[in-house]
């Protein structure tokens, strides 16, 4: 019982003096690893370390990998350099933290990055944490989308960053179809009042939201609906590890999803 909540303690701690809100949000999850694999850990100290290790690599890979993408047509745009700053805005970075991001995503540029290295010392850091690299994923493709709407040779970049990551060419595309439907405003209640052909768009946008189709069963849609929350849920992402810093995130996806569902139902005449 002790060892439980020393590891609390202990993922709290370091992960504040590491890397402040992204740091403390991972060092809940790294606690709780503690936690579970305490009669390995009791050593103590090497895990300590770990907790430190594990993320200070999230963090740095998101800015490197992000820089190597922005850089993958030869040169980086001023568009580029403002989605990277908006990504550090919506992360809530503080200054050091800001300069260090900006450090990562310069050494991302250089030609002797290693993007496979990077990502395979990723995945092992996130191992047993999909949840963790589909979140590093969405950043990178909202970076994307907002530098340079994945054109030229970032898009098969992508594609093998998600390869890398165990992420499938289907589910990364809905990924894509997600965040732009995001970018455009998916707003179901001015649908409503819109002619017929944007009726028709934002319902067609509500099944891509849902992973699903037209054609579906009512139950089908319904089961669709609830696998979708039970993957974006705020507080299921948050056990996960999930950083504070990216809770917004979270809460919004589960806003669309909500807001895709209900404009099925109504469109349905379902109860």
């Amino acid at each position: 019982m002790r060892m439980k909540w020393i590891g609390k303690l202990i993922g709290g701690l370091l992960g504040a003096v590491a890397l402040g809100p992204i740091g403390a949000a991972l060092g809940v999850l790294l606690g709780h690893q503690f936690d579970e694999h305490s009669d390995e850990l009791q050593a103590g100290l090497s895990a300590g370390e770990d907790l430190v290790a594990i993320g200070e690599r999230f963090f740095r890979a998101t800015f490197r990998v992000m820089g190597y993408l922005a850089k993958a047509d030869g040169r980086v745009s001023e568009l580029e350099i403002s989605a990277a700053r908006a990504v550090m805005g919506d992360l809530r970075l503080d200054v050091p933290q800001v300069r260090e991001a900006i450090a990562c995503f310069t050494a991302g540029k250089l030609p002797g990055f290693d993007l496979g290295s990077e990502l395979a010392a990723l995945r092992r850091a996130c191992r047993g944490r999909p949840d963790l690299l589909r979140v590093f994923l969405e950043i990178q493709i909202r970076a994307a989308l907002a530098g340079n709407n994945l054109e030229g040779p970032v898009r098969p970049h992508v594609g093998r960053i998600a390869a890398a990551l165990g992420v499938s060419r289907l589910e990364l595309a809905h990924i894509e179809a997600v965040l732009r439907i995001q970018r455009g405003g998916f707003r179901p209640g001015e649908a409503r009042g819109a002619g017929a052909a944007a009726r028709d768009r934002s319902l067609e946008e509500a099944y891509s939201v849902l992973e699903t189709t037209a054609g579906a069963s009512n139950e089908e849609v319904i089961k669709a609906y609830r696998r979708q929350l039970h993957h974006h849920h705020p507080d299921k992402l948050k056990a996960n590890g999930l950083p504070e810093s990216m809770m917004a995130h979270a809460k919004q996806r589960t806003q669309q999803i909500i807001e895709a569902y209900e404009l099925i139902r109504e469109r349905r005449g379902m109860t």
